[in-house]
């Protein structure tokens, strides 16, 4: 009974928020643990290349999530200009229709729009607001936000002051995912490079691009441009490395963080699951270790902790533009019956190969070895090879739609 009660006391009650680009991976993160999932609608999104939600499916989204006791936040966060606001006016009061629990907005103006014409939806403010500073907060508070998600530039002794300075507004902080090179995501890289505006949900991810450092060689008399570079790989001088704060949560639930937000709107659903689940067992007391090594598993950067822990000079991933994890994903469940698991498949796998659960249930991490397969067609077979086709595989354990199988890399 000591070693329970200690185990419950160890637990973080701040909100696990994840991000869900389309309906299905919504229902993954729901299905995986995530309090509460931030989404976009087809228009004001800072996320336009994301499935994201129609009209229909917000709603629906909204009903599943309250129906599990939990939240739904809407993204309404580009900077908006004069000719989006007739628009805005709809679609906000169509989110306060709908019940969505938040609007995250970035903008001062659409701020106000909300305020004035959607009065009973509550207002988030997004990180793109670059809010850094306890006055910049109550500024905020005093406009009716009642939640500021906080530039990720911060440290946590600086949100401990925040916290204490204005209280009553709750603070969400990004704990895990892609790092933006600029101030909180406000950059103007990707419009002059690539026409499209970053401010305006159309990223291009050109800090991700390999870029190239020239000189001029005139002292030999050549007039060509000779390179120079990090390595034999190029030089990624923009590439941050991925933000990872699972060591941290009760340090930063202790000074005032109320919300944990895991970056990936655009990330699949196996990306998701394996993030959230990571986190989700940690926040209900499981292992430090072991949820950094599920970390590993899917493709990802260098991890860092940022700017939480102070001044930090190592956050450029300059390598790569991004990592392999140390898993393969092999494919998504889709239904069991009794001995056998039926899986839509992902990545190539024969019978012999050893396939390991992700789930949010016991059947994490248990293995077995796929011996009795059967294609779509009913017929023995030892080699799936057919993208999406969905196998039937003799498997011991009873796992749930929305599990996945994954494959340990050799």
């Amino acid at each position: 009974m000591i070693l329970e009660n200690e185990r419950k006391d160890n637990r973080i009650k701040s909100e696990l928020l994840a991000p869900a680009g389309s309906y299905g991976k919504l229902r993954t993160a729901l299905h995986f643990g995530a309090d509460a999932v931030y989404v976009g609608g087809k228009h004001f999104s800072l996320r336009t290349f994301a499935d994201n939600f129609t009209t229909d499916e917000l709603q629906s989204a909204v009903n599943l999530a309250h129906s599990m006791g939990k939240k739904v936040y809407v993204t309404a966060n580009i900077f908006a200009k004069n000719a989006d606001f007739a628009m805005l006016k709809d679609y906000l009061q169509t989110l306060e229709a709908l019940q969505a629990d938040a609007a995250i907005i970035s903008d001062p103006g659409v701020v106000y729009l909300a305020k004035k014409e959607a009065p009973k939806l509550a207002v988030h403010l997004s990180t793109q607001a670059n809010t850094t500073n306890k006055y910049a907060v109550k500024f905020w508070q005093e406009q009716g936000v009642s939640r500021v998600i906080l530039a990720r530039e911060l440290s946590l002794p600086e949100i401990a002051e925040i916290h204490e300075f204005v209280p009553e507004t709750e603070l969400e902080a990004f704990v895990h995912g892609a790092m933006c090179i600029s101030y909180s995501g406000r950059c103007l890289l990707s419009d002059y490079l690539d026409g499209r505006s970053s401010n305006r949900g159309a990223c291009v991810q050109s800090c991700r691009w390999r870029y190239e450092v020239r000189a001029l060689n005139a002292t030999n008399g050549q007039s060509e441009w000779l390179p120079l570079e990090e390595d034999g790989k190029g030089t990624y001088i923009f590439n941050s490395k991925d933000l990872n704060m699972l060591a941290y949560l009760k340090k930063m639930e202790k000074v005032g963080v109320c919300s944990f937000k895991i970056e990936g709107r655009m990330k699949s659903g196996y990306y998701l699951a394996t993030v959230i689940n990571a986190y989700r067992r940690l926040i209900d007391g499981g292992d430090l270790a072991l949820s950094q090594e599920e970390l590993l598993a899917v493709a990802h950067r260098d991890y860092t902790t940022a700017y939480a822990l102070g001044k930090n000079p190592e956050t450029v991933n300059y390598t790569d533009s991004q990592s392999k994890g140390d898993c393969v994903y092999i494919a998504d469940v889709v239904g069991a019956e009794e001995g056998y698991v039926y899986a839509e498949m992902r990545n190539r796998f024969r019978k012999g190969d050893v396939l390991e659960v992700l789930s949010p249930d016991g059947n994490f991490g248990k293995s077995f070895v796929a011996e009795e397969i059967y294609d779509g067609k009913g017929e023995r077979t030892d080699d799936c090879k057919l993208v999406q086709e969905i196998y039937k595989i003799k498997c011991p354990y009873v796992l749930q739609k929305g599990d996945y199988l994954r494959r340990k890399k050799a």
